[in-house]
């Protein structure tokens, strides 16, 4: 009957369970993530190799001229290694970590996830997977709450593959694409893209892309958005000084390019 046992648990069957619960599933950029691993033993005694979470995302990426989803990992975060298991016990395992400033913000289809994972011997590796929501930090906050005192609202914001120059330890950006509906910019622009590059508790630093709306009848402007020159790109970076006048600062810099 044990060797039964044993042989059921190496393929999944009765095998040891993990289950994830969060202190708190709303979370802001830079928060403390808490919570406890719940490991419930199987049929048999098992050995827990290491017990890890992975932060994850999901990315889109062209490949052969087509758009493919890719999975991502923020962080990986190592939480023991060696746990034996008794059958049928209950092991909890209290954990924290600090929320990385670059995990993407939950906006539009942008999904963030934390998957657990155990590392046990002789059998298939049980996962969870728990969704949270990221909200942005203090400094992302101001920069989007400036965009739309200009008049500009958020249309989507999407995680896409960067290009090596603008690649920082992830191998993608969140894009923000806003779009003027009032304000000075109206009929002027056709959109901002926003990309938030790095940041630091006190600093950020990001791209703006001005999307430059054609002027019908002038066959300069024609030719430049057949060109893809009407689109301007600023690199800038802020700082927590910056917020009392974001407005003024984006202001001038989307005037400048506009």
């Amino acid at each position: 009957m044990s060797f039964f046992n044993k042989v059921l648990a190496s393929v999944g069957v009765g095998s040891a369970k993990v289950d994830t619960k969060l202190e708190n599933g709303d979370l802001v950029q830079g928060e403390k993530v808490r919570g406890i691993i719940e490991i419930r033993g199987g049929n048999v005694e098992q050995d827990i190799e290491t017990l890890y979470l992975i932060l994850q995302t999901s990315y889109i990426r062209e490949t052969d001229d087509q758009k493919v989803n890719q999975t991502a990992d923020i962080k990986r975060f190592l939480l023991s290694e060696r746990i034996t298991v008794a059958a049928n016990d209950v092991v909890e395992i209290p954990f924290s970590f600090i929320l990385p400033l670059d995990t993407p913000i939950s906006y539009g289809k942008t999904k963030i996830w934390i998957s657990t994972g155990a590392d046990i011997k002789n059998s298939v590796d049980p996962s969870d997977r728990d969704y949270i929501k990221v909200k942005p930090s203090l400094l992302v906050t101001s920069v989007v709450n400036a965009m739309e005192e200009l008049g500009f609202r958020m249309r989507e914001a999407i995680c896409e593959a960067a290009p090596r120059r603008l690649r920082g330890q992830l191998p993608f950006v969140q894009e923000f694409e806003f779009v003027p509906y009032n304000g000075d910019f109206y009929r002027k622009l056709d959109g901002v893209e926003i990309v938030f590059l790095s940041q630091s508790e006190n600093q950020l630093e990001l791209l703006i892309e001005v999307d430059r709306r054609a002027k019908f009848g002038s066959i300069s402007s024609i030719l430049a958005e057949s060109m893809d020159m009407d689109e301007t790109k600023a690199r800038l970076t802020l700082t927590i000084n910056d917020i009392p006048n974001m407005v003024d600062r984006l202001y001038k810099i989307i005037n400048a390019y506009s």
